[in-house]
């Protein structure tokens, strides 16, 4: 993984980002046309041109340094890399690294559903800028491979996809009406690793995998050895997960036809360690689960009693916080209504949430706390709005309602009603004839309501399709327009005469980066033809760019007079 060739050092703020995301999407497509068809020799050669390639390293430093979420998380060498300088230290010391022992993740917990606690393994900065390099190598040679009932952590896939294929497998017309819902026990930390080793096979990288995966932990200032598991909280670990986990459909003898339509008794939907699994009977349900038992025992895992159980599609499951079932109504066909909805433990932990948030605003601005609870209510909303949430979503919006009002009797305990209402309550949001809406009157800012967010029907993606393949790239180009329906009116406009990525770096608008409103001529106002949107380091590095050519405009006038 030495790269010799000798290059200057990295100026962070002149970095070619649209070359060097290009460099990267080509070998990305490369290894996957390779991969599919079966030409491993070639598909090496090029993982261990991406293992070199600089630009893959400048791609997997951003990633961790700027955009993940973990990106101000230490490891247990407590360093975290924030300004543009380290950054670039960064890269120039990985193109130059040589072969190493990576240090022991550092162990946190995070709180999990009815008290308990996950643990976290958090690699250093230097790891995880590796693992985002190995990544970029590994994952496309298993994108044309993974199973198209596969949706967690995988590109171009979400949640709403896998419950966009539950909703055509559990229509009422359909046979398949018992259902294992399933949840792999403690799946990241004991998933066997010779079995993961032998499915990565001969991969360049492989003895860093497997250093990782063997690199211990430290709790407590103790250091633990790790004989098991991949752990959460690094960049590859899902991706190894997926490939733990990838063959469950031929396990159970799921087939599909030419077309890629469903021919057989049998259909899996799976989002990274939890599963549903549709069968025809409950007898055949029964053995599904028995074979799964097996099959997952030879990867080190089991099923968690607790949470696997055989239902059929009129009892209901929750499934990635939705709750799938069938209702009846006599006068359809079938006698019998599927419907999709925010499931009960879903609602209760955006009221706990909620409530929490209105507990932090006793004794603050309430302009200061509305951006707090806004940012929960739309991330909320925008999630279930493909769902039948209509009468959930006015039911929180009459929660709401009371909490408003607890709000401001604790907070004016002498003032009357009348004047609270004339102090709180009006038609702040001007693009709705509501005189109900809760805000701040001095300032504008208001709370959004549930009911503002319309329910609107997610598209799921297609079979197997994949970023990685260039075949599809109008395909991806449809579905990234669709993201921009949750932006304003002005920044759709904007969106679609950029065509939808960012000016700066080539790359898509929607990729998990901050979006932020840049002027093309700081004078020229906030017309749509004078505005761009860019990701938020991508505006960070216009701006810092800028500063440089006025410092040296300024430098060369000195110098004239």
């Amino acid at each position: 993984m030495v790269n010799v060739t000798t290059r200057p050092p990295t100026d962070w703020n002149s970095v070619d980002w649209r070359k060097a995301n290009r460099v990267v999407k080509n070998l990305r497509q490369r290894i996957f046309r390779a991969s599919r068809q079966g030409d491993l020799k070639k598909v090496r050669s090029l993982q261990r041109l991406m293992l070199r390639s600089y630009s893959n390293t400048l791609v997997g430093v951003r990633r961790v340094t700027q955009v993940n979420q973990g990106r101000n998380t230490p490891g247990v060498d407590k360093l975290v890399v924030k300004t543009p300088e380290r950054r670039a230290q960064l890269v120039d010391h990985l193109m130059t690294f040589q072969p190493w022992q990576p240090k022991p993740t550092r162990r946190v917990y995070i709180p999990k559903v009815k008290g308990k606690r996950r643990p976290l393994g958090i690699p250093t900065i230097v790891d995880r800028a590796v693992q985002a390099r190995v990544k970029n190598a590994l994952e496309p040679f298993w994108e044309a491979k993974f199973e198209g009932s596969s949706y967690g952590f995988r590109p171009g896939r979400s949640c709403h996809d896998a419950i966009g294929k539950i909703y055509r497998l559990a229509r009422p017309n359909m046979r398949k009406k018992w259902v294992l819902d399933a949840d792999i026990k403690g799946a990241f930390d004991n998933i066997d690793h010779e079995h993961l080793l032998d499915a990565i096979g001969n991969f360049p990288a492989r003895e860093l995998i497997r250093q990782w995966l063997k690199a211990g932990y430290m709790e407590d200032g103790l250091e633990y050895d790790t004989v098991m598991g991949t752990p959460q909280g690094g960049v590859i670990s899902p991706l190894l997960a997926n490939i733990a986990l990838h063959g469950m459909e031929d396990a159970l003898g799921v087939a599909y036809n030419n077309r890629g339509q469903l021919r057989c008794t049998r259909a899996v939907v799976r989002y990274a360690d939890d599963f549903v699994v549709f069968c025809e009977t409950k007898e055949d349900t029964e053995q599904v689960q028995h074979t799964l038992v097996e099959w997952l025992g030879q990867r080190g895992l089991t099923l968690s009693p607790e949470k696997t159980r055989i239902v059929h599609v009129t009892e209901g499951f929750d499934f990635l916080g939705f709750n799938i079932r069938h209702y009846k109504a006599p006068k359809t066909t079938t006698g019998w209504k599927l419907h999709i909805k925010p499931s009960d433990e879903s609602v209760k932990r955006i009221r706990v949430k909620l409530r929490r948030e209105w507990y932090k605003a006793l004794g603050h601005k309430l302009s200061d706390k509305l951006p707090h609870l806004n940012s929960v209510i739309r991330g909320w909303a925008n999630y279930f709005r493909s769902s039948v949430a209509s009468a959930i979503f006015k039911k929180l919006d009459d929660w709401m309602y009371k909490r408003q009002w607890r709000y401001v009797k604790r907070t004016h305990k002498e003032k009357p009603s009348k004047w609270c209402v004339e102090r709180y309550w009006g038609q702040l949001n001007p693009q709705r004839d509501d005189h109900w809406v809760f805000g701040d009157k001095q300032t504008g800012n208001y709370l959004l309501k549930f009911a503002w967010f319309p329910i609107r029907r997610h598209i799921m993606v297609k079979g197997k399709a994949s970023p990685d393949d260039s075949d599809l790239k109008e395909y991806w180009a449809d579905r990234l327009q669709a993201k921009s329906r949750s932006l304003t009116a002005k920044k759709r406009q904007v969106a679609r005469n950029q065509d939808h990525v960012c000016p700066r770096c080539g790359e898509d608008l929607f990729n998990d980066e901050e979006i932020q409103e840049h002027h093309v001529d700081p004078k020229g106002g906030d017309g749509v033809e004078n505005l761009q949107l860019v990701h938020l380091y991508c505006h960070q590095q216009i701006t810092a760019q800028q500063a440089t050519e006025r410092a040296n405009e300024r430098r060369r006038r000195t110098a004239t007079l």
